[in-house]
């Protein structure tokens, strides 16, 4: 089995230089990645090529495939989206506050880097320099542990972004890559304590459950995303077919997608079947209660795992409502805390759904798909949180500092 203690020890060593990088050198080797990764495209979708061909002889699915898939265009935009890290702010060294105690001592709290940071993803390639680059600027370390499914394109991927952290001056195992895909490997990882100082998964349900339960390092738990949209009565019907269209097709493979569409009773006859029209044009299937499929004949009858899964793929799961109270008891029952719309054209509704609603997210009239740290103006996002302590929502680089508290004396004493 991989040596991860030695991995450890060469990242903990990289973080203790990096945390006192300037933002200039930390700049430097971000915009050295970004021309390193377009230098070297063609080795890249080279690796995922090969990754691919296992992924479809091993019966993978469209929506996953589309995961792991690599493009000229999406290398490009891996590397634009260093470039973009290099542009953001830096968030380390920030002073939060100050002030002069009573002792005399003036007091300071200051933004630092959480030291070594743990993440471990299934199959997005794009991750490796998304995560990479945010724990770069925010003075992190990182040890990345990706899925078999992609381990080419991520060894690629890593291998190019280390031999560009030299090129720019600085230790390549600021980015380590562990290339053992063993499932022991991966639980050893989780208590590498010591080393690792806060452990990010990105990935199902079944990832998110195996880091939390055998995890024995801090834990930020993210990505699972059952997202639900709810029609209300006073919904424009037009806009909600849009809406539910564009959360659940436009990429259903990731955690933003809608997995359930609640339909208010009095508008759900007129509703339906305009918004399964829409659906229609991406052959989604659609799972619903009794009264959804005596509405659409075409509805498979839905069993209760199908409001309780993120179904990741052209499949939405579908029922109607009573009304509101109905419709976030259902939320409240089956949510991921992740993203949850409301479409309406009620005030008084939409208040009291993003005030009753328990999520990182919620929506008025708008598709979840904008959670997302590029969208809410974050730069790229390392993960989204679904829980509340410490980061909630994407997690950009604010997510990623601490705080220390500096005291200055003049020889006091207690």
């Amino acid at each position: 089995m991989t040596d991860l203690h030695a991995i450890g020890a060469a990242a903990k060593r990289a973080a203790y230089a990096l945390a006192s990088a300037s933002t200039d050198q930390k700049n430097h080797a971000l915009k050295t990645i970004g021309a390193f990764l377009e230098a070297h495209v063609e080795d890249i979708l080279s690796a995922n090529a090969a990754d691919l061909e296992a992924a479809r002889a091993g019966g993978m699915s469209t929506a996953m495939l589309d995961r792991l898939s690599l493009t000229p265009e999406r290398v490009r935009a891996m590397a634009d989206g260093v470039r973009d890290v290099a542009k953001l702010p830096d968030p380390v060294g920030r002073v939060l506050s100050g002030s002069t105690l009573p002792s005399g001592l003036e007091m300071e709290k200051i933004t630092v880097p959480l030291g070594v940071i743990g993440i471990i993803f299934e199959a997005r390639p794009n991750v490796t320099s998304d995560a990479a680059a945010l724990c770069l600027k925010s003075g992190n370390a990182c040890i990345l542990r990706g899925g078999k499914e992609a381990i080419r394109s991520n060894t690629a991927i890593a291998s190019v972004m280390r031999a560009a952290l030299k090129e720019a001056g600085m230790d390549e195992n600021c980015v380590c890559l562990i290339e053992d895909t063993a499932r022991e490997t991966a639980t050893a990882m989780m208590r590498l304590n010591g080393y690792i100082d806060c452990l990010i998964p990105r990935g199902g349900a079944g990832l998110i459950r195996s880091v939390v339960e055998n995890a024995t390092v801090p834990v930020i738990e993210t990505g699972v995303g059952n997202c639900h949209a709810y029609v209300e009565k006073s919904g424009d019907i037009a806009m909600a077919a849009e809406i539910v269209f564009n959360a659940k097709t436009s990429r259903p493979s990731v955690c933003n997608a809608l997995e359930t569409l609640l339909v208010d009773e009095e508008i759900a006859p007129q509703a339906l079947p305009v918004i399964a029209a829409r659906l229609k044009e991406k052959n989604v299937e659609l799972r619903g209660c009794p009264r959804t499929c005596e509405i659409l004949p075409e509805a498979v009858p839905a069993c209760e795992r199908d409001y309780e899964v993120e179904f990741l793929d052209y499949i939405l799961a579908v029922k109607v409502v009573s009304g509101l109270d109905e419709a976030l008891e259902h939320i409240r029952r089956y949510s991921s805390h992740h993203s949850e719309c409301v479409v309406t054209r009620d005030l008084a509704v939409a208040r009291r759904f993003t005030r009753e609603v328990d999520s990182a997210a919620v929506y008025v009239n708008a598709s979840t798909r904008f959670t997302d740290g590029g969208m809410f103006g974050l730069g790229a996002e390392i993960g989204i949180s679904t829980q509340k302590l410490h980061a909630r929502g994407p997690m950009g680089l604010e997510a990623l500092v601490s705080y220390k508290y500096v005291l200055y004396g003049d020889g006091q004493v207690r």
